[in-house]
């Protein structure tokens, strides 16, 4: 039947709620998924105080990518580690929320996006009458720095091709490699956890990160190259599956879902918003579609009249 795409644009059936905390900040912080029109996209409120602050999910309102993806100003209001909650919007196939958040960090949890599945699952996913529309890549960009490169490519659906490389043993040479639809994502991406090393734990105290990282909610290599946490991986290849997590969060900063490929070796949060920006500003490598009539089971897509409101490429 080939790929099919999903005709109309969806958004959350009710409330739900998630507290925890910022794997940077190690502060408390509690979030709140709210059900949105159709054309809004994903938009986080920040609530300090008596003033709320918002936020659009796109790649324009990216202010830092330093071990996290950041909306905002760095050196004023913020949200930050954006990256595994906009993954699980992307992975479900959720257009429209309204994300309110306490503070400025959205909480790590257990390291992976399961307890957003979780909380999505709870609210449920509600089909809006309005079309969806998507950025097809129609011809291939790409992206380099030093021996890291990234790029799009045009493909018949959604893929991922996502490969990386440490020197450390315990990580090796890893790629994954799929289509992506939501039972793919909850399958082969939600469960993989944040990494890191234990010799590096020090120098990101000083500098203000990770205060809030523990063995609960993030993979670590100790010195002697080994994965110290009880239970060890949960998929053999975890890292790089979250990895493939992190450049789907990133990508759903888009203003758009995308039909295309992307692909990146030793890629990271930098390099995944860069080639993002670099698709965007290049109005000849991709069009705006959306569904129009099915023929034998397939549907059938065109070009649209108009771009989301809310698409980077907008404002």
């Amino acid at each position: 039947m080939g790929f099919v795409l999903h005709d109309h644009q969806t958004t959350l059936k009710s409330r739900a709620t998630l507290t925890g905390t910022g794997v940077h900040s190690g502060n408390s912080v509690t979030v709140h998924f709210l059900p949105a029109d159709a054309d809004t996209g994903v938009v986080f409120q920040l609530s300090n105080g008596s003033e709320a602050r918002e936020f659009r999910a796109l790649v324009s309102e990216v202010g830092a990518t330093d071990l996290c993806t950041m909306l905002g100003d760095p050196a004023g209001e913020h949200i930050a580690t954006v990256e595994h909650l906009m993954a699980t919007v992307f992975g479900l196939g959720i257009d429209n929320v309204v994300i309110e958040i306490d503070g400025c960090e959205v909480p790590i949890l257990d390291g992976s996006a399961m307890a957003f599945v979780e909380a999505i699952d709870q609210a449920g996913i509600d089909k809006l009458p309005v079309k969806r529309r998507y950025i097809r890549v129609v011809k291939p960009v790409r992206i380099e720095n030093g021996a890291s490169w990234a790029e799009f490519r045009p493909y018949d659906g959604t893929r991922f091709e996502i490969e990386i490389d440490f020197e450390s043993p315990a990580i090796g040479r890893q790629l994954f490699a799929s289509d992506m639809n939501a039972d793919i994502f909850r399958r082969d991406i939600a469960r993989a956890r944040t990494f890191g090393f234990m010799k590096d734990v020090e120098r990101l105290w000083a500098a203000g990160y990770a205060l809030g990282s523990s063995l609960e909610n993030s993979l670590v290599i100790g010195d002697d190259n080994r994965v110290i946490n009880i239970g060890g991986l949960r998929y053999p290849n975890e890292f790089v599956r979250h990895k493939t997590m992190d450049a789907m969060g990133d990508l759903a900063l888009a203003g758009a879902r995308f039909i295309g490929c992307f692909r990146s070796y030793r890629g990271g949060h930098r390099l995944n918003a860069a080639a993002l920006r670099r698709l965007l500003s290049d109005r000849s490598a991709f069009e705006i579609v959306e569904t129009t009539r099915r023929e034998r089971g397939r549907t059938v897509e065109k070009s649209a009249v108009y771009a989301p409101v809310y698409a980077p490429w907008m404002i």
